[in-house]
């Protein structure tokens, strides 16, 4: 993934938590639609962590 498709990703995740503030303040935080919103955030974060990990190893730089 490129660097241009991450910073897609980042501008989705922060469209994403936007819609969900939004939905979870008009419905209810245990709405569906909140449910489904959140759901959604957190594939896309975890999407984001783990392409944020391969791009770190790939470019050499160690966790310690």
């Amino acid at each position: 993934m490129t660097s241009i498709e991450i910073s897609e990703l980042e501008d989705r995740i922060k469209q994403l938590k936007k819609e969900l503030v939004h939905i979870a303040e008009t419905t209810d935080l245990n709405s569906s639609e909140t449910i489904y919103y959140s759901q959604e955030l957190d594939q896309l974060i975890t999407i984001y962590q783990k392409l944020s990990y391969t791009n770190m190893l790939l470019n050499g730089n160690n966790i310690t």
